[in-house]
């Protein structure tokens, strides 16, 4: 998260005393990060601003009742993720017929997903080939190492954090945290082997 939501300055908080001033900035402030989780997961940009603002949205409708009980920017992670389980269980409710770049669980493959900033000119090629393998070699880590992946090196969140968000052991993390690298770095290896 962008911003310091600290005791201080929690948005639901202030909300739910009447000061609206400090949720408006908080969305202001942390609509692209809510925005690069979900892309990061594997939503177009149209679904990931739908989802952004679903998470905004509940996050309005639960300051009456919010009682922090851990640090804001988990309570909003948990919420993001959240929202984006419940979208995917609702697309796999669905009777679809599968692409032929759809990946074995119906999902479209999350490298075409992924967004791909433009680097300076000079080293552009190198850049976006690298970019390439690295989103090949994300393309094929299971959906568990993905998720500590995006929250432990994208969110930056400590592995106590992940643990809660994700509600499993922090023994859990540090091991699929482990195993995604390794695999990443394997398949980066056999890539620029051949």
């Amino acid at each position: 998260m962008k911003g310091s939501w600290d005791d201080e300055r929690d948005p639901l908080s202030a909300l739910r005393r009447g000061d609206r001033g400090l949720f408006e900035e908080f969305v202001q402030r942390e609509k692209g990060t809510l925005l690069g989780f979900f892309q990061r997961l594997g939503a177009e940009l149209w679904e990931a601003e739908d989802l952004a603002q679903e998470v905004f949205l509940k996050l309005y409708r639960a300051a009456p009742s919010y009682e922090p009980q851990s640090k804001f920017s988990s309570y909003v992670l948990r919420s993001a993720r959240n929202a984006w389980i419940d979208r995917r269980r609702r697309r796999a409710a669905r009777v679809e017929g599968l692409s032929l770049d759809a990946g074995t669980d119906g999902e479209s493959e999350l490298l075409e997903r992924l967004p791909a900033d433009l680097p300076p000119v000079g080293w552009a090629a190198d850049l976006r080939e690298r970019q390439a393998e690295v989103r090949a070699a994300i393309r094929q880590l299971p959906a568990g190492h993905l998720e500590v992946i995006e929250l432990a090196f994208f969110q930056m969140l400590p592995y106590s954090e992940i643990s809660r968000l994700l509600d499993i052991p922090v023994g859990t993390v540090k091991s699929r945290v482990h195993h995604a690298v390794r695999k990443l770095r394997e398949l980066l290896a056999e890539d620029s082997e051949s």
